[in-house]
């Protein structure tokens, strides 16, 4: 099997939010949930991967990286 991007879920602070999902992306949530209960034996919900999921996406986004950093350096406008 191969290995997926998320790992086992960090116990983190969540914050709530509610969003919307187009069904087939719900159903793919459902299955890699699935599948990476079957790789680390634990139960997943779904809900859980969002934000894992996101983050890896925003962190390896290079074009996201570099305005982040940009912003970070910037002095504020007055």
């Amino acid at each position: 099997m191969p290995k997926l991007k998320i790992a086992a879920l960090v116990d983190d602070r969540p914050v709530k939010m509610t969003v919307e999902l187009a069904a087939h992306v719900h159903r793919d949530l459902h299955v890699y949930a699935d599948v990476l209960a079957k790789q680390t034996g634990q139960a997943v919900e779904p809900a859980k991967l969002i934000g894992p999921m996101l983050a890896r996406f925003m962190a390896t986004d290079r074009a996201f990286a570099k305005s982040k950093r940009q912003a970070r350096s910037s002095p504020p406008e007055e």
